[in-house]
């Protein structure tokens, strides 16, 4: 039987892993932000590119917190 492959990695790299939880707070916090980044664009008359570039990433946000 051959001796395991020792890799450099220290133990805690494991450690350093967001659980599903941690990530859907994480991306609760960023729609939040997301939305009220929207709300300021739409009331500041920016572009239409840049408020449906916004929109495009909330909407994709919503979906992924939605499937954790």
């Amino acid at each position: 039987m051959s001796e395991p492959k020792d890799i450099d990695a220290a133990d805690w790299v494991d450690e350093d892993l967001l659980t599903r939880s941690e990530a859907g707070e994480r991306l609760v916090e960023e729609i939040e932000s997301e939305r009220k980044k929207l709300a300021d664009l739409q009331k500041s008359e920016s572009s239409p590119e840049v408020i449906a570039r916004v929109r495009r990433r909330l909407d994709a946000m919503e979906r992924l917190v939605k499937a954790l």
